[in-house]
């Protein structure tokens, strides 16, 4: 990133069920809190699994005020808008363009780009079709000829997995480059990288990345129990009897620009990205690396874009997911980067569930509130460390950060690997 012009962080948003916004959802991490629970949406007493991270104590309108709105988007989608909401406002990005004469405002609408990470395809966008399938009894003309009335006929516009970036659009008239990006786990923090990217090629000055899913549904839940990737109690990550994970639905925002637009616009700056890496384990859909070489590709790209060594960076924000794998995987990759220079090192997903799409952006607004409060929240879930991760700086308790550098890292299916360094 040497000669690049800084990409800063001028706005944060982000909701799941430990909270409204990064400083509240960021309290109760760090007092140690969960916000795990039984699962309340359907009748889950005979299940294998039964916990998530639900919101519990918001209705649809809490998230996005507009109810004509709900009648074209989705749960997730609700939640995407109400991070990006809280993250423009608190950046001052509208309010600025409003001040401006009519050409500087166009402009300023046409330099600021949208990029969403999108859970795609979850499988309740097909249950409308439910009553009608049982209804037709296996007779397509049956089918065919009650479609219209037994779907809602806005069943596809609220089913577009770009609902997000599109209403963003609309409702804060910016017209500049975007991106809806759909790749499991990774998403969220996918929108951050290509949104930097953009503005360091000078694309925009200014861009809003946003991440969001809503993965608590019957199916989902079932199949990822079959895969064996589910806990039954809680999220241990790195722990020796960790034994899977747990969902959580959510969205995070941060809008991000150059240090220029932010200066010219007085912007108040709460961090700064300062580069980023992506990576394959090439291994296939489900499978990864013992050795975490996707993930070491990453983390060395991500230093080499922020021109860094692993001795500068300050704590790590680790996926953590809980499931054996993934966490041996991750652990080795982390050494084989920092040997035994680690930084302290911590996860979140134990206190309100995994975010799939929304995990890594979410994540990340809550590194940049552990760096200004210089505090690495421990892992309350965290009993007995696996002996094949002794020396590990992973704790209880809340810890120290050596330096105010995060690396955040995400990770999914199909061996997608992505880091993240961020400074406040």
């Amino acid at each position: 990133m040497a000669g690049k012009e800084k990409i800063v962080i001028t706005g944060t948003g982000a909701v799941c069920a430990a909270g409204k916004e990064p400083a509240e959802i960021f309290g109760q991490v760090n007092a140690g809190s969960s916000a795990i629970g039984p699962i309340a949406r359907w009748d889950v007493s005979d299940w294998p699994v039964n916990l998530a991270g639900e919101i519990r104590d918001m209705k649809p309108r809490d998230l996005v005020p507009e109810r004509k709105t709900h009648k074209f988007i989705r749960h997730t989608d609700m939640l995407g808008l109400y991070a990006a909401n809280g993250a423009i406002t608190q950046s001052g990005l509208t309010g600025y363009r409003d001040s401006l004469g009519e050409e500087d405002a166009t402009v300023f609408n046409d330099r600021t780009g949208i990029y969403v990470g999108s859970g795609g395809g979850n499988f309740e966008n097909q249950y409308d079709f439910f009553p009608l399938m049982d209804a037709a009894q296996g007779s397509l003309e049956t089918f065919g000829r009650e479609l219209s009335n037994h779907v809602n006929p806005m069943w596809l516009l609220r089913t577009l997995p770009n609902n997000v970036l599109c209403h963003v659009g609309i409702q804060h008239g910016l017209k500049g480059p975007n991106a809806c990006i759909t790749c499991h786990a990774t998403s969220g923090m996918q929108a951050i990288i290509e949104a930097s990217e953009a503005l360091r090629a000078g694309e925009a000055d200014c861009a809003v990345a946003i991440g969001h899913d809503a993965p608590i549904e019957p199916q989902k839940l079932l199949y990822y129990q079959q895969l064996g990737l589910m806990a039954d109690k809680a999220i241990r990550p790195f722990d020796a009897d960790r034994n899977g994970t747990l969902f959580g639905e959510g969205a995070g925002a941060l809008v991000l620009e150059t240090e220029t637009s932010a200066a010219a616009r007085n912007a108040k700056v709460f961090g700064e990205v300062l580069g980023s890496g992506n990576a394959s384990d090439a291994e296939g859909l489900l499978a990864l690396r013992g050795d975490g070489d996707g993930l070491v590709h990453a983390i060395n790209a991500a230093l080499k874009d922020a021109d860094l060594n692993p001795g500068q960076v300050g704590m790590i924000l680790a996926h953590a997911n809980g499931t054996p794998q993934s966490d041996a995987s991750e652990v080795a990759a982390i050494r084989r980067v920092f040997g035994n220079n680690l930084p302290p090192v911590t996860g979140f997903k134990w206190a309100f569930g995994h975010l799939i799409a929304a995990s890594g952006i979410v994540e990340t607004t809550l590194a940049l509130q552990a760096l200004a409060a210089g505090q690495v929240p421990g892992i309350p879930t965290l009993r007995q460390l696996d002996p094949a991760f002794a020396g590990l700086p992973v704790s209880t308790a809340v810890q120290t950060p050596r330096s105010n550098i995060a690396l955040v890292i995400s990770r999914g299916f199909s061996g997608a690997n992505c880091a993240l360094l961020v400074r406040v």
